[in-house]
């Protein structure tokens, strides 16, 4: 099992999350984060981080999102790792509203 982000990131890119991980397993492109799940722990501490519901533990995804799980170990293979919060995306607060948060 592991850790992922899912749809809710996208066009946010909030990270909150990366400020409380122990073991640095985030990476980034332009539009949102992503968790490589050979290096998550599964300690969760990242999801209640999260201002836009964005993660979840593999066997908890919603309905629809599954394919995330694959997203996830596909892009941190080529994305830079981020260690350190950084501004959220122009737009993001936006984002959270239109996403009800």
């Amino acid at each position: 099992m592991t850790t992922v982000v899912t749809e809710n990131c996208k066009g946010c890119r909030f990270t909150d999350c990366v400020s409380v991980c122990p073991v640095a397993c985030f990476h980034f492109d332009d539009e949102m984060l992503y968790i490589d799940p050979d290096v998550c722990i599964d300690c969760s501490a990242c999801i209640p981080e999260c201002p836009v519901e964005a993660i979840y533990e593999e066997d908890d995804i919603p309905e629809g999102q599954e394919g995330w799980v694959e997203i996830n170990a596909e892009k941190c293979g080529d994305l830079p790792l981020i260690e350190e919060p950084m501004d959220p995306l122009d737009g993001a607060e936006d984002r959270k509203s239109e996403l009800g948060f």
